[in-house]
């Protein structure tokens, strides 16, 4: 199994993430121009480094997977960790793979906290697939892997963390919502006046409410609320993007 990781300026977060996937046969990490010490310190825990520039969050793992040296691959973010619960359920099921895809919880911590209900958890995240029957997608931001056939379910949970300074976290938000309308824009979809009001009042309900999100207290409403204003802001930038580039 080829543990394969995509990063950029990670050197907080690199060394972890790599200690945590040791137990593969190979470590690729596909940096995108790292200026700090990611390189350095991926290549000083062992994993091969590849550079490619950014591709957009789909492509650039497609190109990480191909280029992993088998064909099972465990695919997570700089930013995250696999538990030794979560290892031990990944080797357990490759001795005899029933599954040609795996997925397993991933735990999110946010503002200091580690989420267990609304959106934060169990968060099930599709990362353990044998290339010849699955690839991620093309997406530019929330890519996911599409698959053949019927999934696995591990034990054991991936730790992600999520967010420690709220002021980044909300930068790197406005830049997805962007790129999902002009995505969607692109795609020949169009902004719903009703969804910009409706759809975050839905997600709030959703996860605040029915998924216990208010049990996490402080961070658990700060996280959902973001995800809320995410839904709006996507549904506006497509809205605007209608009335900028509408024929006059």
């Amino acid at each position: 199994m080829s543990a394969v990781i995509i990063a950029k300026d990670e050197a907080a977060t690199i060394g972890d993430c790599i200690a945590s996937v040791a137990f593969a046969d190979e470590i690729l990490v596909v940096d995108s121009g790292s200026s700090d010490e990611t390189v350095a310190i991926a290549t000083g825990k062992g994993a091969k480094v590849i550079h490619q520039p950014w591709l957009g969050y789909g492509p650039q793992k497609r190109f990480a997977v191909r280029h992993a040296a088998y064909d099972w691959v465990l695919c997570i973010d700089a930013d995250e960790r696999v538990t030794p619960e979560l290892k031990a359920a990944i080797e357990a099921a490759l001795r005899m793979p029933e599954f040609h895809a795996y997925e397993f919880p991933r735990r999110n911590r946010f503002l200091g906290r580690w989420l267990r209900h609304g959106e934060g958890y169990p968060d099930l995240s599709l990362r353990l697939f044998d290339r010849h029957f699955g690839q991620w997608s093309d997406d530019a931001v929330h890519e996911k892997v599409l698959c053949e056939g019927p999934v696995g379910r591990l034990a054991g949970d991936l730790l992600h963390e999520s967010a420690e300074v709220l002021s980044g976290y909300l930068e790197k938000q406005n830049r997805y919502t962007l790129i999902q309308a002009e995505t969607l824009w692109h795609e020949g979809e169009y902004a719903q006046p009703w969804k910009i009001v409706v759809s975050p009042v839905v997600r709030f309900v959703k996860f605040y409410v029915v998924r216990l999100g208010f049990l996490d207290g402080w961070a658990g409403l700060v996280h959902i609320a973001i995800g809320c204003f995410n839904s709006f802001m996507k549904n506006a930038k497509l809205l605007e993007l209608q009335r900028r580039k509408a024929p006059r």
